[in-house]
């Protein structure tokens, strides 16, 4: 009897922290694979935020093809659920292309949603609500939300303990569904062949990396950057701005900071960030670790991807 095996499609995500490399390995991959790529940074989906983004540049776009870049203006939102949407969608169209596709970027909770197929409540922001229950939080404290929250969703009240947006999050699902929001975050894995890539390096090496940054972006004209959204229009208060890069700039325009504060202040910030993501990262027992610092990495990563990627598109 002929047992017939079938090969499904493959899926590379590349994380890391911020200043590690993301851009930079994905375009490696490129020039070795049938590769196009998919922003899975939320920074870079808006269009006029690149210095301090550090997106992915003109020239480098022009070596594959990038999707789910600038496709928003700052203040307009990006819901997770519209942005898994997009990405399966664009991750079936590069399948029929019989192309692979490289999710890349520094937001874990994007990827995450991708990688592990998160069922999203589909309940859209309700502004009024919101703004009711952040003023009942300032009054009362965020103790009351907690427990009205537990009456109709305990495990959302433990888990959101403390976290003012999601224990808001939560109840507006509630509002909207009556079905708590737990039980419509179930995970449905999606049909493909996965390989979760972590790049890693030592802190000090990607602080080094980072200080470089920031002073080449200041000298790139970041300030002017800045100035520039707020010339256009975007209220300094929308969420996109709260991106490390911006808000720090904020201070120097209103007279309160010089740009050698500016350049510090991002640099120590970006420096807590990356604490923050390699913790986060190391309670993902699916990533496969590549350190950047070493000297073979390249070949590793390499060999990795052929060897998920290679059986898929040999059977072109």
């Amino acid at each position: 009897m002929t047992v017939t095996t079938t090969i499904r499609p493959p899926l590379i995500a590349i994380v890391g922290p911020t200043a590690v490399g993301k851009t930079a390995t994905s375009l490696l991959l490129a020039r070795e694979f049938p590769a196009e790529i998919i922003n899975a940074d939320s920074r870079s989906f808006y269009r006029g935020m690149d210095i301090g983004t550090a997106k992915v540049t003109p020239e480098e776009r022009a070596q594959a093809p990038h999707h789910l870049v600038d496709i928003l203006e700052p203040d307009e939102p990006m819901s997770l659920a519209t942005f898994q949407d997009l990405a399966y969608t664009t991750i079936e169209a590069i399948h029929a292309r019989r192309h692979l596709p490289l999710l890349v970027g520094g937001t874990p909770q994007y990827v995450n949603a991708v990688v592990e197929g998160w069922s999203i409540p589909r309940v859209a922001p309700n502004d009024q609500l919101r703004q009711e229950l952040e003023r009942e939080a300032e009054r009362d404290g965020v103790a009351v939300l907690e427990d009205r929250l537990r009456a109709v969703d305990p495990v959302a009240a433990e888990k959101n303990a403390g976290n003012l947006r999601r224990i808001i999050r939560a109840l507006e699902v509630w509002e909207a569904t009556g079905i708590p929001i737990t039980e419509q975050q179930t995970k449905v894995p999606p049909p493909y062949d996965m390989l979760e890539l972590e790049l890693y390096a030592p802190r000090e090496f990607i602080y080094d990396r980072i200080d470089r940054r920031v002073e080449q972006q200041i000298a790139d004209g970041l300030i002017d950057e800045v100035r520039g959204l707020l010339d256009r229009g975007i209220a300094p208060d929308v969420s996109a701005f709260g991106s490390i890069g911006y808000r720090q700039v904020l201070p120097h325009l209103d007279g309160e900071a010089s740009v050698a504060e500016v350049a510090e202040r991002i640099k120590l910030d970006s420096h807590r960030l990356v604490r923050h993501q390699q913790t986060w990262f190391r309670k993902n027992d699916r990533l496969v670790r590549i350190d950047v610092s070493r000297p073979d990495w390249e070949d590793d990563i390499r060999a990795r991807v052929a060897a998920i990627a290679g059986p898929w598109l040999r059977a072109r």
